[in-house]
């Protein structure tokens, strides 16, 4: 949690952060800095993102970053990728992927709807930049595996 502070007259902004285990220091801060009141507060709350090369997922508000650019994804395309990302380096069934995205039984057609979102979904990722760092690699009648692609310098 990170604590902004600031007095106006002054204009000096400190910021403290602590963590989870430090809540009684964090306690007694307050408490010490409640009794002036010219101090004002506001309290963050961390927000968790996925960074990858090349790609930034923020799913607490459902956003992809390539860049500094927002792709804007249908829910289906999202959470393919989030379900993706979060199994990187693992081939993942059509029938799995269905199955997380859609919640339900699959009823024999999900490689060709599967397919489909993938195919937006890649359309969408690699638009702006074709060589990104990442790929959605189809594995022929199984399924799809997300990979970062981290080219190996030669060492001279």
């Amino acid at each position: 949690m990170i604590l902004i502070m600031g007095v106006k007259a002054i204009g000096r902004i400190l910021i403290i952060e602590f963590s989870e285990h430090n809540s009684s220091a964090f306690e007694e801060i307050m408490g010490v800095l409640k009794k002036h009141p010219g101090f004002e507060y506001l309290r963050l709350k961390d927000e968790s993102v996925v960074s990858l090369p090349g790609l930034e997922i923020y799913p607490d508000r459902r956003k992809i970053y390539r860049g500094r650019r927002e792709i804007n994804l249908t829910t289906k395309e999202y959470e393919i990728l989030a379900f993706l990302v979060a199994n990187k380096g693992r081939v993942l069934t059509y029938d799995q992927i269905y199955q997380k995205v859609w919640g339900e039984e699959s009823f024999g057609s999900e490689n060709n709807t599967v397919g489909c979102q993938v195919r937006n979904l890649r359309e969408k990722l690699y638009e702006a930049e074709p060589d990104a760092p990442f790929s959605i690699r189809c594995v022929r009648e199984v399924g799809y595996c997300f990979e970062v692609n981290l080219e190996e310098k030669d060492a001279t």
